[in-house]
Parts: C-alpha cells; structure tokens; sequence
C-alpha cells in the first residue's frame, strides 16, 4: 500500500526479460558475443511466435469461409430438396459439422496462443513501444520509428530515474508529461536489474525507488479513473505530507521490490554463465567433438601427469600400463578433443606395438 492508500500489483514484473543490447560491464557475466547469440535466439523464438499466430488465424479465416460456402450449399440444397439431391445432402451435412468443429478447435488454439503471448517475457524488443508512440509530444503519426521513439525516450527515463527529491520528481514531469505511462514504470524495472547484475547496488536502490513512485501514480490514476498524466502532483503532495504509517507502506513495497530485483538479477547471471560456459564449451571441442577439459579430467592420474609435464614419453609409459581396450579408448578421446595431436608414423608405431603387446 503506498501513500495513495493504492496497492501495487507486482504480476505485471513478473516475466521481465533484461536487455542484452545495453552496456553490461561485469566481465564475467555479459560479452558482445554473448549479446548477439541470446539476441538472435531471442528475435527467432519470437518471430517462430508470431508466425505460429499468423497461421492460425489464416487457418481460422479460411475454415470460415469453408464453413461459410458449406451452409449456402446446404439451405440451397433443402430449399429445393429432391430425391436426385436426397443422396448429397447426407455429405454436405457431414462436411458441415466437420468445419463447424475445426472452426471451434482453431478458435480454442487462437485463444491459448493469446494467453501464451501475455505471458511472454518483456524485453528490449518489447518494452516501451507503444506508450510513447501514444504520448501529447507533437509529432506526425509515425513520424519516427518505434526503436527511435525508445532511444529518444531512454535517456529521460534514466535522468527520472536519478532524482531523489519530490519536488525534482514533480517538476521534471511537468516538463516532460509523456513520460507518465507503464513503459516507464517498466524500463525503470529493467534498469535495476541491470545495476544489480553491475554490482551497483545504491544506483539500483535509487532507481527502484523511482519505480515505486511512478507505478504508484499509474496506479492513483486508475483509482481515480483518470489519466495519470493529470495525478502525478497529487502523488507528490500526498507524499510530502504523508504521515508515518503510509511513509513505511511505502517502503515496505519498495523494499519487496529491490528483493525481487536481487532474485531476478541472480538467475539472470546464472543463466549468463551457464550460457557463456556453454559457448565457451563449443569454442573448445576437438576434432572428434569432445571437450578436452572433460577428456582430461576421465583420464586416469599417470595419463594426466604426463599431459601436464607435456611428457610424450612419461604418456606411453602410463599408456602401457593400462590393458589394450582401455588404453585404445583414452588414446582415441584424447585424440578426438585434441588433447593430443600425435604424428602419423608416431601414432602407427603406437598402433603396432599395442597389438604386439
């Protein structure tokens, strides 16, 4: 409950996806490389989305108008019912209750993909379009772009997301009004859970607290049943000479929104470094598609020795100890990750005196 005496509803941060287009400096968490693969996945499973819900309501169009051509047949046909037709009509009525029941299964598919669709993640693609393209600034209709309209907008949701005073935080939405919308409220989101996975744990707090208040006058607004754009100094006025209890509603939810935050920003660098390990992992295999770290560490303990001390001699002593099979299938992986890269005549001779052993 905020000053307003509004609760805030938390499910619509529930799936927010953080961009992977923006300066993220923590080396062991974001690299371009990284960027650019789990953007690209990003733009394919959402276009594999799209594509999936444009056929389907292609399919849905086009069993309509089946079922549409089916019925006109039908009434035709009972209109001037004859024993020459009697025979057709027992088929046209049978082709109608299939397209009458495919039409129903398509419109039952449309409406799950719809439900998916709001439960997909937001993300740099998605988030703070369609606010903005809606905002009082002047401007022709679809004078600029959608990705302009959020560059252009960026950096003054950043530079509100830095102010710590109200009356700062009042004024600059009375200069820039537009900026009173969910996009805002949502990017604000977005930008702590960057700042936690930077380690910048104070810019994080000062951000989320921004968050807090623009979600509380997006939230009056509804209240009220007005546009927030007209709410936002009656939040600020309420705030200022807000007494205790309201003060700790407050920050009660702005302390449960920092924690969801930290936990977001957590598996979100989990999920980075299982994904940078695994292209690490790729960028590693051998020749044979094995990882040298893994064949390495199956190898037994002599073998390892000799491939620390790089020892060609100190191998084959350890090689020669092992019974044939086993010695064959290490020689193999350790060839196939390209721990080792033995010579022609080398690895023939090996060959030789292993079937001679």
């Amino acid at each position: 409950m905020t000053g307003t005496g509004v609760a805030i509803d938390y499910s619509a941060w529930d799936h927010i996806d953080i961009s992977d287009d923006d300066d993220v400096t923590n080396p062991y968490v974001d690299t371009p490389s990284l960027f650019r693969m789990r953007h690209r996945a990003r733009l394919e499973k959402m276009a594999g989305f799209q594509q999936r819900g444009e056929d389907l309501e292609s399919n849905l169009a086009e069993c309509g108008r089946l079922l549409e051509e089916a019925e006109r047949r039908l009434r035709a046909m009972e209109e001037r019912k004859t024993e020459v037709e009697e025979a057709n009509l027992t088929s046209v009525r049978a082709e109608v209750k299939k397209l009458k029941k495919d039409k129903r299964l398509f419109e039952k598919m449309r409406e799950q993909h719809k439900r998916e669709e709001k439960r997909l993640p937001w993300n740099v693609d998605t988030i703070s379009k369609d606010g903005f393209s809606r905002s009082i600034v002047n401007v022709k209709p679809n004078e600029e772009t959608q990705e302009e309209g959020v560059e252009k907008y960026g950096e003054e949701i950043k530079h509100f997301g830095m102010l710590r005073r109200y009356d700062d935080s009042q004024k600059y939405l009375s200069d820039n009004p537009h900026l009173v919308c969910e996009e805002t409220a949502n990017r604000l989101v977005v930008i702590c859970i960057e700042c936690a996975i930077d380690e910048k744990h104070a810019l994080m707090e000062q951000v989320a607290h921004q968050a807090i208040v623009m979600h509380s006058i997006l939230d009056l607004g509804r209240a009220l049943k007005a546009d927030p754009r007209g709410c936002f100094r009656q939040f600020f006025s309420s705030m200022k000479n807000a007494d205790q209890l309201n003060r700790e509603a407050f920050q009660r939810e702005l302390d449960l929104l920092k924690e969801r935050v930290r936990s977001c920003a957590r598996m979100r660098m989990e999920d980075a470094r299982e994904e940078l390990e695994e292209e690490e992992k790729q960028k590693r295999l051998g020749p044979g598609g094995l990882d040298p770290v893994e064949v390495y560490e199956s190898l037994p303990k002599d073998m390892q020795r000799s491939f620390d001390e790089k020892n060609i001699e100190m191998l084959h002593e350890a090689m020669a100890k092992l019974d044939l099979e086993e010695g064959k299938y290490h020689l193999a992986r350790c060839i196939d990750s390209g721990l080792w890269v033995p010579e022609t005549k080398e690895n023939e001779g090996y060959g030789e005196d292993e079937e001679e052993d």
